[in-house]
């Protein structure tokens, strides 16, 4: 699967990691997993430093609007993307414009300096 995950219910924390070509179908699995947990309002660490995505603009459009959809049901928790490549830090970008949620945002090139970002967020 390209995208694992684990949650920390005592940290109110989920990090995900990604390997390989993520598509549409594995990001709605994984917020559909996240969902079910319970753990929507957990701080996340999203590292996306060993995947990569093709997403479409029309993709990216119906992930976005999914994340405001999830909004409305309730608090969502900060938000580090942790990218590598110019590619994927133009989708992150993109993601954070268009979930539009109101949840803190952060998109880093290194994983401590996201933890370390995460970790000053409230949980």
């Amino acid at each position: 699967m390209p995208i694992t995950w684990t949650i920390d219910h005592d940290q109110r924390l989920l990090t995900a990691i990604c390997q390989g070509d993520v598509t549409l179908q594995d990001l709605e699995e994984y917020l559909d997993a996240v969902v079910v947990a319970g753990s929507m309002p957990y701080r996340k660490l999203f590292d996306g430093t060993h995947g990569d995505s093709r997403l479409t603009d029309e993709e990216m459009m119906l992930l976005g609007a999914r994340i405001r959809a999830y909004h409305t049901a309730g608090a969502m928790g900060p938000l580090a993307i942790v990218v590598v490549s110019e590619h994927t830090h133009g989708l992150a970008r993109l993601f954070g414009a268009l979930a539009a949620a109101d949840r803190p945002i952060k998109i880093f090139r290194d994983v401590r300096a996201a933890r370390r970002w995460l970790d000053a967020q409230p949980a």
